[in-house]
């Protein structure tokens, strides 16, 4: 059974603020990098327990994952939790891998 992907607050902004950085150098750079970086999120649909538990999950108890996506623009991780029983992949925060380590303050 597949997965329904949500991003959280804190993601949604997260895509919106390194879009707009990409864009402001070129607008069709940015669009393919949204687009792609969309895709493999979307993968978490199918099989979200294939990427490894975030080193973070140590320190506050949880079971966050991260997705690891390359591109032209850098290395980013796409950090999330699953709801096995709502079947549903949460995505808490975008991060762009030069970025500090996550810290959950939900």
């Amino acid at each position: 059974m597949a997965y329904r992907v949500e991003l959280a607050i804190r993601a949604s902004q997260d895509l919106e603020q390194m879009y707009e950085r990409i864009s402001a150098d070129d607008s069709s750079v940015a669009a393919l990098w949204y687009f792609e970086l969309e895709d493999a999120i979307l993968t978490l649909r199918s099989f979200p327990r294939r990427c490894p538990i975030t080193p973070e999950s140590k320190r506050t108890g949880g079971d966050l994952r991260h997705l690891l996506y390359s591109s032209k623009r850098g290395a980013y991780r796409v950090i999330y939790e699953i709801n096995e029983s709502r079947k549903l992949v949460r995505v808490i925060t975008i991060r762009h891998s030069a970025m500090d380590e996550f810290v959950d303050n939900r």
